[in-house]
């Protein structure tokens, strides 16, 4: 093996796992995005219960819900 495919291989890896933290975070993101409310709670149900599919469903459900917005905005 070269010193190109090491590399090519080791680029690849890290734009995988790049790829994966983006895709679990993502109902974090949106929820960021959207500023929503409970920003912050949902966030740590990403974080702590993410990795179940339920846990990762429910964040997504809720960062995509209705945002509270004050009478000032």
């Amino acid at each position: 093996m070269n010193d190109a495919s090491g590399i090519g291989l080791s680029l690849g890896s890290i734009c995988l796992l790049l790829f994966g933290a983006v895709f679990y975070f993502l109902p974090s993101i949106v929820a960021f995005a959207r500023r929503h409310h409970n920003g912050l709670a949902i966030f740590i149900l990403n974080l702590f219960l993410g990795w179940s599919v339920l846990g990762w469903i429910i964040a997504l459900v809720w960062s995509c819900t209705a945002v509270m917005r004050s009478s000032g905005e």
